[in-house]
């Protein structure tokens, strides 16, 4: 997990450990030296987290003025940049003031940004797995259905290479990869992971009118199965957030919402610019197609805002009957103040959203550090943040 260095300097700590700490509600203490309009674009959050930003050029004289700031008990103190170079030198600097308990984040908020942590969500009647793979620097997640020796991939993010070596470590073969909707907060990696292993890739035909690749329609009315248990995947047409959105039920037991609904907020439908056009879509989707399905369904949306979203052993996930409790998005009086509370008054849209649709729909190729730039800040996929 964390790796010590020599006698005398701080402790490396790798984005899984910050990730674990999170996770199991550990108190940890973050002083973020990037510049502060990055911070409060984006930064490091938990329900144990306190953070402090005091920009790495306000520190290159010295780091005494941040001492007043620091805590006076034993939490670890993670110092913070964006790429890990600056967060080092200043660790380095309170070390050398006689601080103990100093880390700084290896690789930074870039490694921070790409980290995906497995949860286990549970068991299939057939005797499959569902895992769900937590994106907490970017609120991305993600889900691998595991059966019969044979695996799929539900809204699968760039990092393929995780997907891969979980798949791997537990001796099954990727067969099929899916996306919910055409994505606009991040880059897909549901056709390039489908390409890698010879997988089929599947994507709702709405969102797929203009793209330049082959695919198979995630159309409701279609059965995908994984392994010889016949655990089904049965799509389920629910447009709003984009016009192609489709909800996916597994084992009837798990509500995969994509976009759609989230455990404290619903999905916005401006993105491709139709807001007015999509809201009916969005409210005939929660209020009417949802609300016939068993409220014993288990909802997995693919984002979370909050990391008071997160669960028991972090994991994201709510009884539909009990959403259509508690949640806003689902407890708006009349059409009227849905509409407005979904098209107007909306959070900024995500950073770079344009591009990303045209990666996801093949016009562009960018490089990875291109990708990542584009993928920089937190996901805007709902309503409210």
């Amino acid at each position: 997990m964390t790796t010590i260095l020599e006698h005398g300097q701080p402790i490396k700590m790798p984005a899984e450990a910050v990730a674990r700490a999170i996770i199991n509600q550990l108190p940890l203490f973050i002083l973020d030296v990037r510049n502060s309009s990055d911070y409060d674009n984006w930064k490091i959050e938990g329900i144990r987290v306190e953070s402090v930003n005091i920009p790495y050029f306000d520190l290159l004289e010295g780091v005494d003025s941040a001492l007043p700031l620091l805590p006076t008990d034993n939490r670890r103190v993670l110092v913070v940049c964006a790429k890990e170079g600056s967060s080092q030198f200043v660790a380095e600097q309170l070390v050398a003031l006689g601080l103990s308990n100093i880390y700084f984040l290896q690789g930074g908020m870039k490694a921070w940004s790409e980290h995906l942590e497995p949860v286990r969500i549970g068991a299939l009647e057939s005797g499959g797995e569902l895992y769900q793979f937590v994106r907490l620097g970017k609120g991305c997640l993600s889900y691998m259905l595991i059966s019969g020796g044979e695996a799929a991939v539900v809204d699968p993010l760039r990092m393929t290479d995780v997907f891969e070596e979980f798949a791997k470590q537990r001796g099954v073969q990727i067969k099929h990869t899916l996306d919910t909707h055409l994505h606009a907060d991040h880059i897909s990696g549901g056709r390039r992971l489908a390409e890698n292993n010879g997988a089929n890739y599947w994507l709702p035909s709405k969102d797929a009118e203009d793209v330049t690749f082959h695919y198979h329609p995630l159309d409701e009315g279609n059965q995908i199965t994984v392994g010889n248990t016949r655990i089904a995947i049965q799509p389920i047409y629910s447009p709003g957030h984009t016009i192609g959105s489709t909800s996916i039920i597994i084992d009837g037991k798990y509500l995969l919402s994509g976009d759609i609904l989230f455990v404290e907020s619903i999905g916005r439908p401006d993105l491709a610019g139709n807001a007015s056009d999509w809201a009916d879509h969005l409210r005939t989707t929660l209020y009417d197609k949802y609300r016939a399905l068993s409220d014993e369904l288990i909802v997995l949306p693919a984002h979370f805002g909050k990391t008071t979203e997160l669960g028991e052993g972090g994991k994201v996930s709510a009884r539909l009957g009990d959403l259509y409790a508690t949640n806003p998005g689902l407890n708006m009086g009349n059409e009227d103040a849905f509409r407005l509370a979904v098209t107007t008054n909306l959070p900024s849209q995500p950073h770079a959203y344009q591009e990303i649709r045209k990666v996801n729909m093949g016009f562009i190729q960018p490089s990875a550090e291109e990708q990542r730039e584009m993928e920089i800040g937190p996901n805007r996929c709902a309503i409210h943040d």
